[in-house]
């Protein structure tokens, strides 16, 4: 096999970089290597047979079209990382022949990774058309067909476009629209991880204030991308008439709960201290609790804001359940979210939540929330605000990033319509979709919610609220006291027997 690749590996001076070096020569597919280095002034020393590079940063659209400069071998390989990596036996033949497809644009592979001291095995996923996301994760070392990756340089150059952080991610969506991301199901690499944080931490990055330039340079190369590919939607939102039906409460707290024995009656209570000038109930879809959970709600079997649902299915996700939940007839107009291990921020949660469907005119509402533990002391990432998201190309964006925000509240009529997938996980996300293609999406950057994470315990009432069940119903909304509770009892033993009869649209 002749010498077909050329590689490209982030170099800073005095790193054990020596046994890549070695491992790179000793290959007979390698053409030439050159160490990517960032130094100003005196270039480092660099082991012999290597090349120094000079780049601005690794993820540039500069740096992308240097490197296409120097592809002048069929394939080109980078490594994304600073930290050495180990090559398995074989490990470049194996990525070239992948390679040899020339319908492929870019492979990458599962690897092994060292992690606090132990060797671990990294699989990756198979890439699907159409993932968007700009942290999917590929792992450090990434080969492409030298073709693609100089067409990916010809159109940023072309469009104009100068990125900082955005020029590897604009790279690998020219190269999906043109060509194909492989998998090589072979652990072929070893990298070092130095990120010791939990997933759940990492994933927030996006949203970290110190990230903003980032996300608009993804943003604009996602809209680029869109558009080149004629899937992008203009903010032309279909007008929403609230005053289509009639109900009897204006909004309704749906809860979903299986086995959250420690933290529903907290959820409950949240809602129930609610402060509205509209009549507001409570919706809680109980799917076969056996921990006690349906005890708990069921002390409030007398309350009469509180609908306990029991449903007769056992195939019911947390979609299901708001399915249930939104076509019970005392649904309210909006359909507002509330998780049972989750609590409202303050009192006037759901009334900014309605007055906004008012004063935007929306289809659905977003709100901000902060990560909390059980004592609801801030934890990381802390406050959670989406403001990536903006009025024209939010609906767009939307589909890159890795969330769009909580509490999250519904027309009811719409949300009847679209239907909620039977799922528990994504169905939030999955709707935010759904609804953003045609209308306008309400945002709240204001904290509305608390999110808690880590070892569920029973909040004391003191750090909770003041309130009880019984007081509660004194600081309710007014409209509220003017509706039969045995009307709304009768309702709810009636809907417990339904069956779920209901339509899920797949989304």
């Amino acid at each position: 096999m002749r010498k077909t690749i050329n590689c490209f590996i982030p170099y800073e001076e005095n790193t054990a970089i020596d046994k890549v070096v070695t491992a790179l020569k000793d290959s007979i597919v390698v053409n030439k290597i050159y160490l990517l280095t960032t130094a100003h002034g005196s270039m480092p020393s660099v082991p012999a047979g290597c090349e120094p590079f000079t780049i601005d940063s690794l993820n540039s659209s500069d740096t992308i079209k240097k490197i296409a400069q120097k592809a002048d071998t069929p394939f080109t390989l980078l490594y994304t990382k600073a930290s050495p990596f180990e090559l398995g036996y074989m490990a470049l033949e194996r990525i070239a022949d992948f390679l040899q497809d020339r319908k492929t644009g870019m492979v990458y592979a599962d690897h092994y990774e060292w992690k606090e001291g132990e060797k671990k095995k990294h699989p990756a996923i198979d890439y699907q058309p159409g993932s968007v996301r700009d942290d999917f994760d590929f792992g450090a070392l990434l080969a492409f067909r030298s073709e693609y990756l100089i067409g990916a340089a010809g159109m940023m150059e072309n469009e104009r476009e100068d990125y900082r952080y955005a020029g590897l991610y604009a790279t690998r969506l020219f190269i999906a629209e043109t060509g194909r991301i492989v998998h090589i199901n072979e652990y072929l690499y070893t990298e070092i991880e130095e990120d010791n944080r939990l997933s759940g931490e990492k994933q927030f990055d996006y949203v970290n204030p110190r990230n903003r330039e980032v996300q608009i340079e993804m943003d604009q190369a996602f809209t680029g991308y869109l558009k080149r590919t004629g899937v992008y939607l203009p903010s032309n939102f279909k007008k929403v008439n609230f005053r289509t039906e009639t109900f009897t409460y204006e909004a309704s707290v749906i809860i979903p709960v299986r086995n959250r024995v420690r933290t529903i009656d907290d959820a409950i209570r949240s809602a129930l201290e609610q402060q509205t000038d509209f009549p507001f109930n409570i919706i809680i879809v109980d799917n076969h609790s056996t921990d006690g959970t349906s005890e708990v709600i069921a002390r409030y079997k007398d309350h009469p804001q509180v609908i306990h649902l029991q449903p007769e299915r056992t195939d019911l996700g947390i979609g299901g359940c708001w399915n249930l939940a939104v076509h019970h007839p005392l649904c309210g107009r909006f359909a507002i979210q509330l998780d049972s291990d989750d609590l409202y921020s303050s009192p006037q949660t759901l009334q900014t939540i309605v007055n906004t469907f008012y004063k935007e005119q929306c289809a659905m509402v977003i709100g901000t929330y902060r990560m909390t533990d059980f004592h609801l002391n801030t934890i990381a990432p802390g406050i959670i605000d989406h403001k990536e998201w903006t009025p024209d190309n939010g609906h767009n964006n939307a589909l890159r990033i890795n969330g769009l925000g909580a509490p999250r509240a519904f027309f009811t009529p719409l949300l009847r319509e679209i239907g909620v997938p039977n799922v528990s996980y994504g169905e939030d996300y999955a709707l935010g979709l759904a609804f953003s293609r045609t209308y306008k999406i309400g945002r709240i950057y204001d904290e509305l919610y608390l999110c808690r994470r880590g070892r569920a315990t029973r909040m004391p009432h003191s750090a909770l609220s003041k309130s009880t069940p019984t007081t509660i119903t004194k600081t309710a909304s007014a409209h509220t006291k003017s509706i039969s509770a045995g009307a709304i009892t009768n309702s709810a033993a009636k809907t417990t027997e339904i069956k779920a009869k209901h339509k899920t649209s797949i989304l």
